[in-house]
């Protein structure tokens, strides 16, 4: 699939059948994760492959949004170390956020369906990952993104809006 084509083609996708995501396509997934662009190439994300219902199924107890995750073999915990920033600042939100859209658009590549749920800033989620994973505390739980073969697949929608661009100034 060519980059442009991913892009203006990926959808959320919140259904899914139960067949296995492939340990290769996993492994493309992280790799698309890993290639991120970050801030002084800190590279501060760690991912949890989730593949356990048990552990997905304990999601949607503190996360209200997180539904599909009943039906989803595989979601990707994106975190953040506070160990690999050498400089304490907010640029780990962009990098994991850039870490995020590369998993969502190689799962989309790769003929996968997935969907960003927001964990960070919001500290119910954020602790409840914490717990149900076991994360220790230097680590920022940020994006729980599921993914599985889509049940259904979304029609692509052009978002572009030309009243939204501005030129040299506002």
């Amino acid at each position: 699939m060519e980059t442009l084509d991913a892009i203006f083609t990926r959808r959320s996708v919140r259904d899914f059948t139960h067949d296995p995501v492939s340990l290769e396509d996993v492994e493309q997934l992280l790799r698309a994760g890993m290639q991120a662009p970050s801030a002084g190439n800190e590279q501060p994300w760690h991912f949890i492959v989730i593949d356990d219902p048990d552990i997905l199924h304990a999601v949607p107890e503190f996360h209200p949004y997180s539904m599909m995750l009943l039906d989803a073999p595989l979601a990707i915990q994106v975190c953040s170390s506070d160990r690999k920033l050498e400089k304490k600042r907010a640029s780990w939100i962009q990098d994991c956020s850039a870490a995020t859209q590369n998993i969502l658009l190689a799962a989309h590549a790769l003929g996968l369906g997935a969907v960003w749920l927001g964990i960070f800033p919001n500290a119910e989620r954020v602790s409840g990952m914490q717990k149900l994973l076991d994360i220790p505390e230097d680590i920022r739980p940020f994006a729980l993104v599921a993914v599985g073969h889509p049940a259904v697949k979304p029609e692509p929608v052009d978002r572009f809006d030309q009243a939204r661009i501005h030129h040299n100034q506002w």
